[in-house]
């Protein structure tokens, strides 16, 4: 019975990280993130996802190398994350519909505490993965051309497993 629950909550657990790192993909939210945390929990009960672990991992690595190339990218990274947190404090401060709200008045502020605390979470997870990222990839190109070719090396080991 114990094996039979454990793999419950991992196909549970793990088909849950890989539907809200789809969400996050659109909503705010550290989507790629999720979704590799999903198929990892994932991997340990099937071999289609131990499979496409690495080269899911080798692309959010090169995601957040791409993400610091730039002074403007770091920039922009940095601006999104501030909003994300703006919008965060605000939705937790919750305050009263203003008059120039257009619409109905419970599209103000829809999710209330639990949609600003959301948002500063996932701000924060942005701000801490946004130095990570400039810590391991900003001016360093050999840690981009061993990434670049580990995304080769699993793509073709992928396509061997196929084959």
């Amino acid at each position: 019975m114990k094996g039979a629950a454990r793999r419950v909550a991992i196909e549970v657990g793990g088909w849950a990280l890989v539907l809200a790192g789809v969400a996050a993909l659109i909503l705010p939210g550290p989507g790629l993130l999720m979704i590799f945390a999903g198929v990892a929990v994932l991997s340990q009960q099937y071999e289609w996802a131990e499979r496409r672990l690495n080269p899911i991992k080798y692309r959010a690595l090169k995601g957040a190398a791409e993400s610091v190339e730039t002074w403007l990218r770091i920039g922009f990274s940095s601006l999104v994350a501030l909003g994300l947190l703006a919008c965060g404090v605000l939705w937790s401060w919750s305050p009263a519909v203003p008059g120039w709200w257009p619409i109905a008045e419970h599209w103000w502020l829809p999710g209330g505490l639990a949609t600003g605390i959301t948002q500063i979470a996932s701000a924060i997870v942005a701000f801490i993965l946004l130095g990570w990222s400039y810590r391991r990839f900003h001016g360093n190109p050999e840690a981009v051309a061993d990434l670049e070719q580990d995304i080769v090396d699993a793509d073709d080991k992928l396509k061997s497993l196929r084959d």
